[in-house]
């Protein structure tokens, strides 16, 4: 992948979107690239990292994603083009500083890249729709919806971005990110400005009573991207446009490619109004779409970003104009609430939606299916840890020790599978950092048992000690908390694809760099009762967490052991053997409970009831030994 992200102009290849777009970059000029890792958008970054030298240009994972945003915001006002990629809620993360930089503006282009992730597959925690930042940050905002566009996208956010001297979103969503698509390579361009920043206080003063004209010029600058741009882009143009008729399309992003499916799925044309540019909307060009038409179908995923609009436009364009689409007041208007504002769409969600306006019978039965499928006794699978994973030692350590009562706050990251059997320790999981802020706040409401205060322990993540975790972990110690704070440092950025980050002791250019220890911060924060332990051994994980619930101020515990997917990848490139397990002597029932509440998924139930373990599921941490009496599990013979 290495050699074809770089390869030569012409040249056809098969790129995730993520990929097109680094590429799209590369042939853009770029020279600054900044991220913080985040499904379904790590791929952007982890691309940068893996090129940045070989293509000459500058890459870096940041501590977080407002740190990303304004280190290539930095780059753009000292004349560089440069981009910052990150999901969804990264953009929430990075929002403090992005108006601002829009309001200023930039000198070299800046390319600002997110990733919505409909119906939740890797961002769990809200399916926030994006669309909106646009609009209130005043940005443009463009929306491939396939690899090739993706490319060729970038290139045109990064020269309208220099003509305006703005920053401008580049949406996508999970299917878009993680499709892969052919696509022709055109001419890399090679970076080579240099960067030049020019003190100029009106410029970059952006406080009152200045802000209120820059507000007028941003809001200015806006519908000059409008009228020069959006009205006469390409980018915004009408599929079959040669076809008549009383009912019409009007869609972005992936949501396109459905449709087109969908049409010719049922042998039908209809005019189909594709919009790349989904803000600012081209007013005039979607009016005179509707004014040819009686009827027409917004698809969109999410929510009604487009519809809304459109409802607005049809007002003056065509006042009898029937809209389906998911917008409640479209029934009011005659048309039809076809889709839901929850969940990804679906080929079959479009499909079923495009026939019911069309009045078009469909040549299969699916509800007929459902009610078949839905019959089906299916087992339930959860996501589980990986067999050896550090994580799984320390939930099962701190449940036994802090007891069913203790409240768990969660946060994000692979430790999130804590929330499922057999482990369900976690009582809430909402954004990075956040597990130790609402944890302070449940200690300080006053929780009480029979026994006294209830206890209250807070995990967080390496990265996300980072990244969000140091602030609240400052703010437990001002206000006196008492918290229990567990440090899962695996040593690396797991969940979204093993990126380094500040503990690693590697940038994302592979080079050597100070490694900053979670204890060390703890201690300069204030916090006394700070101890790294390794969390294999399960007796003193215990021991330490029943001593830190007792204190009366913020105890940190880092639960330090390297990644074990890492480390067995490691060793088998080393060519070290790990020891394979097996039970050589039967368990008593409460050594099995210990098992079952383990949940290492190596072990099982053989058919004579007998529980086993699964030769080719056992990495050999021995974890489980700790559990059962001496001598009871031991590693195989060769």
């Amino acid at each position: 992948m290495h050699k074809v992200l770089l390869g030569k102009s012409g040249k056809k290849v098969l790129l995730l979107g993520n990929e097109a777009i680094v590429r799209g970059a590369l042939e853009a000029g770029v020279q600054f690239a900044s991220t913080y890792p985040g499904t379904p958008a790590s791929e952007i970054g982890d691309t940068f990292s893996r090129i940045a030298k070989d293509a000459g240009i500058y890459f870096e994972y940041s501590t977080n994603e407002k740190v990303a945003f304004e280190a290539a915001a930095g780059a753009a006002f000292s004349g560089l083009r440069s981009m910052v990629s990150f999901k969804h809620f990264g953009l929430n993360v990075a929002s403090d500083s992005v108006s601002p930089v829009a309001y200023v503006g930039v000198e070299g282009g800046m390319v600002v890249v997110f990733a919505d992730d409909p119906s939740g597959w890797s961002s769990a925690q809200s399916e926030q729709d994006s669309r909106c930042y646009a609009k209130f940050v005043h940005m443009p905002m463009l929306e491939p919806s396939n690899s090739q566009e993706c490319i060729d996208f970038v290139k045109i956010a990064f020269n309208l971005s220099e003509k305006f001297k703005i920053p401008v979103f580049i949406r996508l969503t999970t299917r878009v990110n993680h499709t892969r698509g052919v696509v022709t390579l055109s001419r890399s361009v090679k970076g080579d400005r240099k960067a030049k920043f020019v003190k100029d206080l009106e410029k970059y003063n952006n406080l009152p009573p200045k802000i209120i004209k820059m507000h007028a010029d941003i809001s200015k600058k806006i519908e000059n991207i409008r009228s020069e741009v959006s009205e006469k882009s390409e980018l915004n143009r009408v599929v079959n446009n040669d076809v008549s008729g009383e009912l019409g399309v009007i869609t972005s992003g992936v949501s396109f490619n459905y449709v087109m499916d969908a049409l010719d799925e049922l042998n039908i044309k209809l005019p189909v109004l594709k919009l790349g540019i989904t803000y600012p909307l081209p007013k005039k060009k979607i009016g005179e779409f509707l004014k040819k038409l009686k009827s027409v179908i917004v698809v969109e995923e999410l929510e009604p970003f487009l519809e809304k609009e459109i409802q607005a436009i049809a007002k003056d364009a065509n006042p009898t104009l029937k809209i389906f689409g998911k917008y409640e007041k479209a029934e009011k208007r005659g048309g039809e609430k076809l889709f839901p504002i929850a969940g990804e769409y679906t080929p079959k969600l479009v499909l079923i939606a495009l026939a019911k306006a069309a009045n078009k019978k469909l040549d299969f039965d699916y509800d007929g299916h459902m009610e078949k499928y839905n019959k089906l006794q299916i087992a339930r699978r959860f996501p589980v840890l990986c067999p050896g994973c550090p994580h799984r030692t320390t939930f099962y350590a701190v449940k036994k020790a802090a007891g069913e009562d203790a409240v768990i706050g969660g946060d994000i990251g692979c430790y999130m599978l804590g929330v499922f059997p057999p482990f369900e320790t976690l009582d809430f999981i909402l954004s990075m950092g956040a597990g130790l802020g609402v944890a302070h706040g449940i200690k300080k409401a006053g929780l009480t048992t029979k026994e006294g205060k209830r206890k209250v322990v807070a995990y967080v993540g390496d990265s996300t000690f980072f990244h969000a975790g140091i602030p609240a972990l400052i703010n437990m110690v001002f206000n006196k908390s008492n918290v229990l704070v567990i440090a899962l440092d695996n040593r690396i950025t797991a969940m979204t694809g093993f990126q380094p980050h500040p503990g690693t002791g590697k940038t994302g250019l592979g080079e050597p760099t100070e490694q900053i220890k979670i204890e060390d911060i703890a201690r300069a924060c204030g916090v006394k009762n700070v101890k790294v332990v390794d969390p294999y051994n399960i007796k003193d994980m215990m021991s330490t967490v029943k001593e830190f619930l007792e204190k009366d101020e913020v105890s940190v515990i880092v639960a330090k052991r390297q990644c074990y997917l890492l480390e067995y990848r490691a060793k088998r490139r080393k060519g070290i053997e790990t020891p394979i397990f097996e039970i050589v002597d039967e368990l008593t029932d409460a050594e099995k409970k210990a098992i079952v509440e383990f949940g290492c998924p190596a072990y099982y139930i053989d058919e004579e009831g007998k529980m086993q373990i699964d030769k080719s599921m056992c990495w050999g941490c021995a974890s489980c030994v700790q559990l059962v009496g001496q001598g009871k599990i031991k590693p195989m013979e060769k």
